[in-house]
């Protein structure tokens, strides 16, 4: 046994466990927003439940963070997934009881969040714990594959589920997936040191030294708050998409359309990985966004299956290429030295579109555009004689504009002086 505890087999348990784990939350959050759309017929209700379950974890993060370098992380994790199953428990008793009400969903998801934001800064301290240097690049790929397996395979597994059974057979499921997931982290953790760090600068401290390094760089600035932007657009299609399409078809079809979509991120990552990007990051940066604008608003155009299964793959194809460059840029303007400060702080404010997009979304697709886009609506002999109306049109509208937007974003970005100057200071900033 290495006594440093290095061992790429115990990564792959652990990855394994993972990989179970995501795949699990993939087929509650699929089915949750499927129930919970049905119950209600409101997307504002839908995007309530995505909010809840996303929002205590990323106000947690940081939090989180302190606290795997400072405890035991295959402790952490064992405590996120096992605490995280009761919010799961108790939707499901509810359930059992007769249909669950909103509130009820709304209290368990937000249960669940509290508990696993201790799970992603200690899963991610544990890989570090368990590799050398030479299997980062290695396990990279593999953690990244873990984490699409939630868009990749829970959708279509979701969705052929609930043709047999219903909402409470993919609760049960996510809730086996714990037992794995703690049985392969108490595996991992018998074979490591248990590492705490004495850390006594203050949180406050890191906090500002980590503003400094992104507030510091005028173009550093601009690209997070564009990333925050990106993830708001992203919201929006995750919020609006399962409602729009539900108009139509059915959640076994939403399942396939999902995963169908969702590979075509893992296209373009396999094509960045044989031929990296090399040069011209804001070119790409640019042309990437302006083109997930253009397949968006494509994807809202029409009822029509085919046009969505296309538009959605190539929309998210583009998104390697967007966050390749992003990274790039941003990593490359920020000192080493404060590096880990400055990502945590961008980890939050790029997240931040995503709790706007599903706390505004449903309701401007509920009270606003789907009235206008009825039978009888005031856009229904306008804007309806192009994209059609009925109850999913409205949903698509506004999928449409938000994809507009995103390419006027993308032509103001790449125009931008300070944003253009990074490329140029690229590299200077990465000494220790």
């Amino acid at each position: 046994m290495n006594k440093s505890g290095k061992s790429f087999k115990k990564f792959l348990l652990l990855w394994s466990g993972q990989l179970v784990s995501t795949i699990g939350n993939g087929l509650t959050s699929f089915g949750l927003g499927i129930y919970v759309f049905q119950q209600t017929g409101k997307a504002s209700a839908m995007a309530l439940v995505t909010l809840l379950a996303f929002m205590p974890s990323l106000l947690l993060s940081a939090f989180a963070g302190v606290l795997a370098d400072r405890y035991d992380r295959r402790l952490l994790m064992v405590l996120g997934d096992s605490l995280s199953a009761i919010g799961l428990v108790y939707i499901l008793i509810c359930m059992l009881q007769g249909e669950a009400q909103l509130w009820q969903i709304c209290v368990g998801v937000t249960i669940s969040s509290v508990f696993s934001s201790l799970l992603d800064p200690a899963y991610k301290a544990t890989v570090t714990d368990l590799l050398t240097e030479e299997q980062y690049t290695k396990a990279s790929g593999l953690v990244q594959v873990a984490g699409s397996a939630k868009f990749l395979i829970s959708p279509i597994v979701a969705g052929f589920l609930l043709t047999v059974s219903d909402i409470k057979l993919l609760l049960v499921i996510d809730i086996c997936t714990f037992f794995v997931t703690v049985a392969t982290t108490l595996a991992v953790r018998s074979g490591l040191a248990t590492k705490t760090c004495e850390q006594t600068q203050s949180f406050i401290r890191e906090f500002k030294e980590g503003w400094s390094a992104v507030s510091g760089n005028r173009g550093v600035l601009v690209l997070v708050v564009m990333t925050s932007v990106l993830t708001f657009y992203l919201g929006v299609v995750e919020t609006l998409s399962i409602p729009m399409l539900l108009a139509f078809t059915d959640s076994s079809a939403v399942g396939t359309i999902e995963t169908i979509i969702a590979s075509g991120m893992l296209v373009s990552s396999v094509i960045i990985g044989f031929l990296p990007i090399k040069k011209g990051y804001v070119k790409i940066l640019s042309i990437s966004l302006f083109c997930i604008g253009i397949f968006m608003a494509v994807f809202g155009l029409r009822e029509n299956i085919v046009l969505i299964c296309i538009s959605g793959f190539l929309f998210f194809s583009m998104l390697p290429f967007t966050n390749t460059s992003l990274d790039f840029l941003v990593r490359t303007n920020i000192d080493n030295s404060v590096q880990g400060r400055a990502w945590a702080l961008i980890g939050i404010i790029s997240q931040l579109g995503f709790v706007a997009a599903y706390a505004f979304s449903g309701v401007l697709a509920d009270y606003v555009f789907t009235p206008l886009l009825v039978d009888g609506g005031v856009l229904a002999d306008s804007v309806g004689k192009i994209i059609g109306t009925g109850s999913g049109r409205g949903t698509g509208f506004l999928i449409i504009i938000a994809g507009m937007l995103l390419c006027a974003t993308s032509v103001i970005l790449y125009n931008l002086k300070s944003v253009k100057e990074l490329e140029n200071r690229g590299g200077l900033c990465t000494g220790g």
